[in-house]
Protein backbone atom coordinates (compact mmCIF):
# COMPACT_ATOMS: atom_id res chain seq x y z
CA UNK A 1 0.00 0.00 0.00
CA UNK A 2 1.31 3.29 -1.16
CA UNK A 3 1.55 6.17 1.56
CA UNK A 4 -1.12 8.25 0.44
CA UNK A 5 -3.62 5.35 0.47
CA UNK A 6 -2.43 4.38 3.57
CA UNK A 7 -2.83 7.90 5.27
CA UNK A 8 -6.34 8.07 3.73
CA UNK A 9 -7.51 4.70 5.06
CA UNK A 10 -5.95 5.68 8.41
CA UNK A 11 -8.20 8.66 8.63
CA UNK A 12 -11.05 7.00 7.74
CA UNK A 13 -10.40 4.44 10.38
CA UNK A 14 -10.46 7.39 12.82
CA UNK A 15 -13.54 9.19 11.57
CA UNK A 16 -15.42 5.99 11.97
CA UNK A 17 -14.23 5.03 15.25
CA UNK A 18 -15.57 8.69 16.47
CA UNK A 19 -18.31 8.13 15.05
CA UNK A 20 -18.84 4.69 16.57
CA UNK A 21 -18.02 5.85 20.25
CA UNK A 22 -20.54 9.01 19.96
CA UNK A 23 -24.41 8.47 20.45
CA UNK A 24 -27.06 9.06 22.46
CA UNK A 25 -27.26 9.47 26.08
CA UNK A 26 -29.59 10.08 28.70
CA UNK A 27 -29.12 12.13 32.30
CA UNK A 28 -31.08 12.98 34.85
CA UNK A 29 -30.91 16.51 36.09
CA UNK A 30 -31.86 17.90 39.75
CA UNK A 31 -33.49 21.20 38.69
CA UNK A 32 -33.60 23.78 41.87
CA UNK A 33 -36.12 26.56 41.44
CA UNK A 34 -39.17 24.80 40.03
CA UNK A 35 -41.72 26.30 42.47
CA UNK A 36 -44.73 26.37 39.92
CA UNK A 37 -46.79 24.92 37.38
CA UNK A 38 -45.38 26.28 34.70
CA UNK A 39 -41.82 26.21 35.47
CA UNK A 40 -40.80 22.70 33.85
CA UNK A 41 -42.27 24.31 30.60
CA UNK A 42 -39.36 26.84 30.45
CA UNK A 43 -37.01 24.09 31.83
CA UNK A 44 -37.94 21.87 28.55
CA UNK A 45 -37.33 24.69 26.39
CA UNK A 46 -34.16 25.22 27.50
CA UNK A 47 -33.04 22.82 27.34
CA UNK A 48 -34.63 21.45 23.91
CA UNK A 49 -32.81 24.74 22.49
CA UNK A 50 -29.63 23.03 23.24
CA UNK A 51 -28.37 21.59 20.10
CA UNK A 52 -27.95 17.56 19.88
CA UNK A 53 -30.69 17.30 22.40
CA UNK A 54 -33.21 14.61 20.98
CA UNK A 55 -35.88 14.42 23.91
CA UNK A 56 -36.54 16.04 27.04
CA UNK A 57 -39.20 15.11 30.48
CA UNK A 58 -39.32 17.29 33.34
CA UNK A 59 -40.82 15.85 36.69
CA UNK A 60 -42.22 19.09 38.86
CA UNK A 61 -43.20 16.73 41.55
CA UNK A 62 -39.52 15.20 41.59
CA UNK A 63 -37.54 18.69 40.37
CA UNK A 64 -35.85 16.99 37.68
CA UNK A 65 -35.23 16.57 33.75
CA UNK A 66 -34.33 13.64 32.32
CA UNK A 67 -32.57 14.33 29.08
CA UNK A 68 -31.71 12.74 25.91
CA UNK A 69 -28.44 13.84 23.62
CA UNK A 70 -26.29 13.29 21.21
CA UNK A 71 -23.00 13.32 23.27
CA UNK A 72 -21.11 14.24 20.09
CA UNK A 73 -23.16 17.67 19.98
CA UNK A 74 -24.08 18.39 23.76
CA UNK A 75 -22.09 17.67 26.93
CA UNK A 76 -23.69 17.94 30.64
CA UNK A 77 -21.70 21.32 31.34
CA UNK A 78 -23.86 22.92 27.98
CA UNK A 79 -27.36 21.33 29.61
CA UNK A 80 -26.73 22.62 33.36
CA UNK A 81 -25.63 25.99 31.57
CA UNK A 82 -29.03 26.10 29.86
CA UNK A 83 -31.18 25.79 32.69
CA UNK A 84 -28.73 27.82 35.09
CA UNK A 85 -29.71 30.80 32.54
CA UNK A 86 -33.09 30.00 32.58
CA UNK A 87 -33.09 30.30 36.00
CA UNK A 88 -33.16 27.00 37.14
CA UNK A 89 -29.57 25.78 38.13
CA UNK A 90 -29.26 22.11 37.75
CA UNK A 91 -26.68 19.36 38.28
CA UNK A 92 -26.17 15.76 37.42
CA UNK A 93 -28.75 13.70 39.99
CA UNK A 94 -26.39 11.51 42.21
Amino acid sequence: MNKPLAYVALAVSIVASSSVMAGDRTITLAVKNMDCAACPSIVKGSLEAVPGVAKVAVSYKDKTATVIYDDAKADVDQLTSATTKAGYPSAPRS
